[in-house]
């Protein structure tokens, strides 16, 4: 039989109820499953593909079905919408794609002092010239270099959908949750249309005033903690895309020269792929090329 096509939320959504994804297909004759088969299959007088009774509660969630009260005072505290559609996203992300994170870190003391060198420049044209800016310029050539990278899987997971646009998701940190607005055309922007952009759209995430026309169809996201903390960490991929870099906060740290150490600004870099699509050789290459460029300004030009 070819394999079941099934969505990453469907298969999770089964893995939840015990059903066999496989089993069930075989025996509805099939090659699709959806979220509604899997719930058919449980109703009172299905049958099971596995030919046992139908689960009375869902996976893993047993083990988690505990009386904290027991314990000592609690309070209960529900999910807001936003939350509960991110947490099911981001749980069938993780059980479906198999996900490596490749670290690595770049010197930015060149982009920092051509940040300095514009600042009047940025004032007087109305913007704020951010580091992120010279990252999400440096993504964008990077995926031009690496079109793979530049991908999304099929859902048959027999294709690969190579993208003809780089379009770059900005992970934002808003009081309802996350937002993940997209800056289009990234390759084609200067810095400070692409600072502009970045402010205009987290403000309008904070605001809660983002369009649908402003979310989805990234080339890739970036999720940055630099203005939070950290020294690394492992981004989950947002799928359809294939890949997620992740910063965290930049670091005077002392480099060898090859004759003497000197303090350097080091931002680490974090990038989890997806190892359908992308091996760990590619993806070290792509991180040093990303990391090449935001040495030099010039070469973001």
């Amino acid at each position: 039989m070819k394999e079941v096509i099934a969505s990453p939320s469907t298969r999770v959504h089964a893995l939840r109820r015990g059903v066999d994804i496989e089993a069930l297909a075989a025996r509805l004759g099939r090659t699709t499953i959806t979220r509604e088969d899997i719930d058919h299959s449980l109703q009172p007088g299905a049958v099971v593909p596995n030919g046992s009774a139908p689960p009375t509660d869902s996976g893993m969630s047993k083990y988690w079905d505990v009386d904290h009260t027991a314990y000592g005072p609690v309070r209960v505290e529900p999910l807001s919408r936003f939350d509960r559609v991110a947490a099911s996203n981001l749980a069938a992300a993780h059980a479906t794609i198999p996900a490596v994170t490749h670290h690595d870190r770049a010197d930015l003391t060149e982009i920092e002092a051509f940040r300095a060198s514009l600042r009047q420049d940025a004032l007087a044209a109305g913007v704020k010239l951010t580091t992120l800016s010279f990252h999400v310029k440096a993504l964008a050539r990077t995926l031009r270099a690496f079109p793979r990278f530049n991908a999304s899987l099929t859902p048959d997971g027999e294709n690969l959908v190579m993208k003809d646009y780089v379009h770059i998701g900005i992970a934002v940190d808003t009081p309802m949750g996350l937002a993940v607005p997209v800056i289009r055309n990234a390759d084609q922007l200067g810095l400070f249309a692409i600072s502009r952009a970045i402010t205009d759209l987290a403000g309008l995430a904070h605001a809660r005033k983002l369009r649908p026309d402003a979310m989805g169809g990234a080339s890739m996201t970036i999720t940055n903690l630099g203005g939070i903390g950290g020294t690394a960490f492992t981004p989950i991929v947002n799928p359809p895309e294939v890949a997620i870099l992740g910063i965290t906060r930049t670091e005077i740290t002392p480099v060898w020269d090859g004759t003497s150490f000197c303090p350097r600004p080091m931002v680490p870099l974090d990038l989890t792929y997806d190892h359908r699509v992308i091996n760990g050789a590619s993806a070290a290459k792509f991180l040093s090329h990303y990391a090449n460029l935001l040495t030099d300004p010039r070469l973001l030009a």
